[in-house]
């Protein structure tokens, strides 16, 4: 078998583990917070019949456009139901098509293995694999479409269409922004800077093909606004969104935090995309500069992330969500300096390699874990699903050592084995020991107990959006925030740490922060 028909299998086998990995009691864990919040937005807004305002309790919410909840309306729309699987499966989608968007740039580039292997990257990095393709956020839905935005300003900018780069790249900023704000607006502008002057272009940003591609911004958003105005005004709008983007600054965390930050966010993000981004060590070398310059897309990607990543490096509350778009850019640069035969030459090459084959042993031990640990011995199938994955493992590990070539996609396919044990063995044991099960239950028995009674969120009570969601859903109603004019026949949630007194319970709702509980009852007589 030759490397050709030795990667057309190994295509065919990462494909077909994909699904078990990104499937399996995807629907099991309860909603997070934000979760919760993109959920309940969507669902406020089929309960209101009113598609344009966005709401959490009847109340605006002003801190993102209504892209992504529409989108999780006609998910929900096609689904059936509104529940944790479906409200994952737009994330997994976005993913696939991430993906399916970076094999068809960087194959144009470097053909079909290197791009197929980093499409899997950016499916296998930590961070992806065991924490954000399993939640329903906005995050990778955006990073996908960043990089679309990306990818459109250097290809229409290598065949010199300009009309076409500004009004394609400004419709990509124009559905960021419908997604997340102000950060897609800045993304697009710190590209176009930092390309043009770089390729010597700075005066075409003042050409009539930039002015009327703008035009395509300004008619996308404009035309929502423009609609949005006639149920509320904009200036709470506007005022949010720059807060959003501005609020994780020195301006809010002081200097010295900051500074701490600025050291400590390299290492960070080391941790959180493992294993590819060990290969960050081949950027240790004096000539990195004059490797990239061979190749133009590599200076790109590279110019793109160095233009964008300090925004996120200067802000000391920064999730690793946020930077899931630079990861083909920067993955794409190791790899390309992985298969450079000078790198191969340097001790940075040794670590990369030994710390790979040190990986493949430890994923190939840790299938037999779930036999000895106590927390899984009541796992349905234990030994056929633990024993058929140690196989698996086993002889991906065999493959790895006879097939030098194919060694990082093999790396990747078995992290997704790894995956498929994270679900069968990990998460039904932590579901069975999270809080946020209990409040789970908790809120869908009370939106069954109450679900035709008058229910209100009492005044300042801090609703925790987990319950929020159970909540509502079950009843098929919004609950109101009321502040005034209290009925006495309906009922309210209270939290008893703020109004202590303001109820006679009739029963408790358990929220997860901070593993308390808010009471609902009938209002006191002097309220």
């Amino acid at each position: 078998m030759n490397d050709q028909q030795r990667n057309k299998l190994l295509y065919v086998l990462s494909i077909l583990l994909l699904f078990p990995a990104l499937l399996i009691n995807l629907g099991l864990m309860t909603f997070i917070d934000d979760e919760g919040i993109r959920t309940l937005v969507a669902l406020e807004m089929k309960l209101s019949g009113n598609y344009i305002t966005p709401t959490l309790h009847g109340e605006f919410y002003y801190n993102k456009p209504p892209l992504y909840n529409w989108m999780l309306l006609g998910y929900f729309q096609l689904l059936g139901q509104i529940n944790e699987f479906n409200a994952r499966i737009p994330t997994l989608v976005s993913l696939l098509g991430f993906a399916a968007t970076v094999f068809y740039s960087f194959r144009k580039q470097y053909g079909t293995y290197t791009a197929f292997v980093l499409a899997m990257t950016l499916i296998t990095c930590g961070r992806i694999l065991f924490w954000d393709s399993m939640l329903g956020l906005i995050d990778i839905t955006f990073s996908w479409l960043v990089f679309v935005q990306f990818m459109v300003i250097y290809q229409q900018f290598q065949r010199r269409n300009w009309l076409w780069l500004f009004a394609l790249s400004y419709l990509c900023a124009a559905l960021g922004f419908m997604l997340k704000g102000l950060p897609a607006v800045v993304f697009q502008g710190f590209t176009l800077l930092a390309y043009f002057i770089y390729q010597k272009e700075f005066k075409r940003l003042f050409y009539w093909q930039h002015i009327l591609g703008g035009m395509v911004f300004v008619l996308v958003v404009g035309t929502y606004y423009a609609v949005y105005v006639q149920y509320n005004g904009l200036d709470t709008v506007f005022q949010t969104l720059f807060t959003e983007s501005s609020k994780r600054t020195a301006v809010q965390f002081g200097w010295w935090r900051t500074f701490l930050h600025l050291f400590t966010f390299p290492f960070e993000m080391v941790y959180h995309f493992i294993p590819w981004s060990i290969m960050i060590l081949y950027l240790l070398r004096r000539d990195l500069w004059k490797v990239l310059k061979q190749d133009n897309f590599m200076v790109y990607c590279a110019l793109i992330f160095l233009a964008n990543i300090w925004v996120y490096w200067a802000s000391v509350e920064v999730y690793p969500r946020y930077l899931l778009m630079f990861c083909p850019l920067l993955f794409g640069i190791f790899l390309h300096l992985h298969q450079n035969a000078t790198v191969q030459q340097a001790w940075t090459a040794k670590v990369v390699n030994g710390f790979m084959a040190t990986s493949v042993v430890l994923m190939v031990l840790t299938m037999a874990i779930p036999l000895f640990l106590p927390q899984t011995q009541s796992t349905p199938y234990l030994y056929l699903n633990s024993g058929g994955l140690l196989l698996l493992a086993g002889g991906l590990a065999y493959l790895y050592r006879y097939w030098p070539p194919q060694r990082l996609l093999i790396i990747a396919m078995l992290l997704l084995v790894g995956r498929i044990a994270f679900n069968w063995f990990v998460l039904p044991n932590r579901n069975a020991n999270d809080y946020g099960d209990a409040c789970r239950k908790s809120s869908i028995e009370a939106g069954e107990r109450f679900r035709d009674q008058d229910l209100y969120v009492y005044r300042k009570t801090g609703m925790q959006w987990t319950n929020s969601i159970y909540l509502t859903n079950t009843r098929g109603k919004i609950i109101p925030v009321k502040m005034e004019k209290m009925d006495p026949k309906a009922l309210y949630i209270v939290d008893p740490a703020r109004y202590f007194d303001a109820v006679d319970s009739v029963s408790e709702l358990k929220v997860r922060h901070g593993q308390r509980h808010f009471i609902i009852g009938t209002l006191k007589t002097k309220h």
